[in-house]
């Protein structure tokens, strides 16, 4: 009987989802950033699966406790900067360790408004969408993915559907003005790979500019297909940012049903201000990525969510 030979293939280990709250108090006004930091560590860690050895090893916990000192000592000014820092640090600072990919989640809270004006230290969960990012640094080149989840847009007109394929199976009716609606989650890759910091990108002013360029493409796009705005979206964005060099759009289509009134001798006409039913599942799922002409695909497929 032959015994199989096993080798040992890509592999990674790190501290996931290491909740962080920043509180920077400028007098009674106060500051808040909400992380959710995920580190994986990859390098010269054969040994540890092969024999248990533990001595490359940088502990998850050292990983956690890593990310807190961070947040505190060198403060957050954004997504991208923190995960640089520590991914950087991870690399620099423990021989073992060849590449640090660092993921980030930030979740936006604004000031509550009161009868006297924002409050300087409450605040509510701004419900938009989540920020994402993820930096990867092996020791000589930085990659950096922004991003976005979670949001949500529709056109109530403007939209149409129809031309498509029919066979026997097909019931859907064509749509000449039909609300178009999606919960958008985007990836989109930096030029800049880390070699020259002062040429860094404003990552506050780049994710800004981003997000809005989407969302203006989406408004004054009249959609024939969701592609076509998915497509669009990407193309503003591009045009409007050259810092980016390709951006990865996942996008459900949030379908609105026009309901059948019929039994009950009502007409639901768009026109005269129609009631749709809102159907959750199942549901199209759009998928594509856009790209600066010239410039090579490297976001997967699987990482328009972060």
């Amino acid at each position: 009987m032959t015994v199989p030979t096993t080798i040992l293939g890509q592999n990674q280990y790190g501290k996931a989802e290491n909740r962080v709250v920043k509180i920077t108090r400028d007098g009674a006004t106060h500051h808040i950033r909400d992380l959710n930091v995920s580190v994986s560590l990859s390098g010269d860690l054969d040994e540890v699966h092969y024999s248990g050895s533990n001595a490359n090893v940088l502990p998850t916990d050292t990983t956690k406790n890593t990310v807190f000192a961070f947040a505190k000592e060198q403060g957050i000014e954004s997504a991208e900067q923190f995960g640089l820092a520590l991914a950087r640090h991870f690399v620099d600072a423990t021989e073992p360790i060849r590449t640090a990919r660092i993921r980030v989640e930030e979740y936006a809270w604004e000031r509550i408004a009161t009868s006297e004006g924002e409050a300087p230290h409450s605040f509510v969960r701004r419900g938009q969408e989540t920020r994402t990012a993820q930096v990867t640094y092996d020791g000589s080149t930085v990659e950096i993915l922004s991003g976005l989840k979670g949001l949500t847009v529709l056109n109530s007109t403007d939209s149409e559907f129809w031309g498509y394929i029919k066979d026997k199976y097909t019931t859907l009716k064509e749509d000449y003005d039909r609300i178009l609606a999606t919960e958008v989650s985007a990836v989109w890759r930096h030029g800049w790979n880390g070699e020259d910091d002062a040429s860094a990108p404003d990552w506050q002013s780049s994710y800004e500019g981003t997000k809005a360029l989407m969302l203006g493409a989406f408004a004054e796009t009249y959609s024939l297909s969701l592609q076509q705005t998915l497509y669009r979206m990407g193309s503003q964005v591009l045009e409007g940012r050259p810092e980016l060099e390709e951006i990865r759009f996942s996008m459900p289509n949030k379908h609105h049903f026009k309901v059948d009134l019929e039994p009950f001798g009502i007409k639901n006409e768009a026109a005269d201000g129609a009631v749709y039913i809102a159907a959750d599942r199942p549901y199209g799922l759009i998928e594509a990525t856009v790209l600066r002409e010239g410039a090579e695909a490297r976001i997967p497929l699987d990482l328009t969510n972060l």
